[in-house]
């Protein structure tokens, strides 16, 4: 269980973005993280990126988890990335997982998204980034 930072759970947003149906990976990675402590705010289904962000800064997150399996990540990332400097929100780490080739996780790192999560990678392997990540960066 990851421990509360100044008196409260970190608060991640999961997120399914585009037309993608598949949800199974992201409710999963979902209940892992409120499963170590952490208070977990899942979108649903077919969001748009603009609708990701203004959830995240209304619900106040931490982090923002992203499940990709369409193939829309080099559009999706950029796109999150971009709202979120337009409202400024530096200290939210975005992240995710999917089907993303590894030199696309390489550019989308050096565009400003996190460490982005092959399929096969443990939840705790999850959940240990995201409490680093959270302890490291984020002002409270």
């Amino acid at each position: 269980m990851t421990e509360p930072i100044f008196n409260r759970p970190i608060r991640v947003l999961v997120a399914k973005v585009g037309l993608d149906g598949h949800d199974r990976g992201a409710k999963i990675i979902a209940t892992s993280l409120r499963d170590a402590g952490m208070e977990v705010i899942y979108t649903g289904l077919r969001q748009t990126p603009e609708m990701v962000v203004n959830a995240a800064l209304q619900e106040d997150v931490d982090a923002i988890g992203v499940s990709i399996l369409s193939g829309a990540h080099m559009t999706v990332f950029p796109k999150i990335i971009a709202l979120m400097k337009e409202k400024g929100m530096d200290d939210v780490l975005v992240t995710g997982g999917g089907i993303i080739p590894e030199r696309d996780m390489d550019e989308l790192n050096k565009m400003g998204v996190g460490r982005l999560f092959a399929p096969g990678t443990t939840t705790q392997d999850i959940v240990a980034y995201i409490t680093a990540w959270v302890k490291q960066h984020r002002n409270f």
